[in-house]
Protein backbone atom coordinates (compact mmCIF):
# COMPACT_ATOMS: atom_id res chain seq x y z
CA UNK A 1 0.00 0.00 0.00
CA UNK A 2 1.40 3.70 -0.93
CA UNK A 3 1.05 6.99 0.81
CA UNK A 4 2.50 10.32 -0.09
CA UNK A 5 2.18 13.45 2.25
CA UNK A 6 3.54 16.66 1.60
CA UNK A 7 5.24 18.90 3.79
CA UNK A 8 7.86 16.75 5.16
CA UNK A 9 10.45 18.33 6.48
CA UNK A 10 12.43 16.01 9.27
CA UNK A 11 15.06 14.05 9.61
CA UNK A 12 13.94 10.76 7.59
CA UNK A 13 15.77 8.28 9.55
CA UNK A 14 14.54 10.50 13.26
CA UNK A 15 10.58 10.02 12.01
CA UNK A 16 10.61 6.45 11.51
CA UNK A 17 12.59 5.77 14.70
CA UNK A 18 9.82 7.66 16.17
CA UNK A 19 7.09 5.89 14.13
CA UNK A 20 8.71 2.82 15.71
CA UNK A 21 10.66 1.43 12.92
CA UNK A 22 14.36 0.66 12.28
CA UNK A 23 16.77 0.86 9.68
CA UNK A 24 17.19 -1.87 7.54
CA UNK A 25 19.02 -0.89 3.97
CA UNK A 26 19.21 1.94 1.64
CA UNK A 27 18.94 0.90 -2.14
CA UNK A 28 19.08 4.09 -4.79
CA UNK A 29 16.86 7.09 -3.62
CA UNK A 30 14.48 3.82 -1.70
CA UNK A 31 15.59 3.98 2.65
CA UNK A 32 14.10 0.50 3.73
CA UNK A 33 12.84 0.33 7.05
CA UNK A 34 11.01 -2.52 9.47
CA UNK A 35 8.76 -3.03 12.41
CA UNK A 36 8.80 -6.25 13.94
CA UNK A 37 4.90 -7.27 15.52
CA UNK A 38 7.14 -9.50 18.44
CA UNK A 39 10.20 -10.53 19.40
CA UNK A 40 10.07 -13.00 16.53
CA UNK A 41 11.51 -11.86 13.21
CA UNK A 42 8.20 -12.26 11.21
CA UNK A 43 5.55 -11.06 11.06
CA UNK A 44 7.07 -7.29 10.55
CA UNK A 45 5.65 -4.22 8.71
CA UNK A 46 8.86 -3.41 5.91
CA UNK A 47 8.25 0.43 5.00
CA UNK A 48 9.87 1.81 1.83
CA UNK A 49 10.61 5.42 1.73
CA UNK A 50 11.77 7.87 -0.71
CA UNK A 51 12.06 11.47 -0.16
CA UNK A 52 11.37 13.93 -3.04
CA UNK A 53 10.97 17.57 -3.15
CA UNK A 54 9.25 18.35 0.21
CA UNK A 55 6.98 15.02 -0.45
CA UNK A 56 7.29 11.88 1.67
CA UNK A 57 6.44 8.37 -0.38
CA UNK A 58 5.52 5.20 2.05
CA UNK A 59 5.02 2.21 0.60
CA UNK A 60 4.41 -0.27 3.04
CA UNK A 61 3.62 -3.95 3.11
CA UNK A 62 3.52 -7.06 5.89
CA UNK A 63 6.13 -9.64 5.65
CA UNK A 64 4.50 -12.65 6.96
CA UNK A 65 7.33 -15.51 6.41
CA UNK A 66 10.67 -15.56 5.61
CA UNK A 67 11.38 -16.82 1.74
CA UNK A 68 10.86 -20.54 1.97
CA UNK A 69 13.37 -21.13 -0.66
CA UNK A 70 17.63 -20.48 -0.36
CA UNK A 71 18.25 -17.58 -2.59
CA UNK A 72 15.06 -16.36 -3.04
CA UNK A 73 13.61 -12.88 -2.47
CA UNK A 74 9.79 -13.64 -2.98
CA UNK A 75 7.99 -14.15 0.43
CA UNK A 76 4.72 -14.15 1.47
CA UNK A 77 3.64 -10.17 1.66
CA UNK A 78 0.52 -9.07 2.28
CA UNK A 79 -0.16 -5.70 0.53
CA UNK A 80 -3.04 -4.16 1.10
CA UNK A 81 -5.06 -5.99 4.31
CA UNK A 82 -7.00 -3.80 6.79
CA UNK A 83 -3.47 -3.84 9.16
CA UNK A 84 -1.60 -2.68 6.38
CA UNK A 85 -3.78 0.24 5.92
CA UNK A 86 -3.94 1.15 9.68
CA UNK A 87 -0.95 0.89 10.12
CA UNK A 88 0.11 3.29 7.18
CA UNK A 89 -2.56 5.77 8.78
CA UNK A 90 -0.73 5.56 12.30
CA UNK A 91 2.74 6.34 10.83
CA UNK A 92 0.99 9.48 8.46
CA UNK A 93 -0.84 10.75 11.60
CA UNK A 94 2.46 11.30 13.47
CA UNK A 95 3.28 13.76 10.82
CA UNK A 96 -0.09 15.88 11.40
Amino acid sequence: MKKMVEGFRENLQVFMRRAGYAYDRQKGAETSFVRRLSRMEYPKFHMYTRVAEGKLFLSLHLDQKRPSYEGASVHSGDYDSSLVEQELERVARLLE
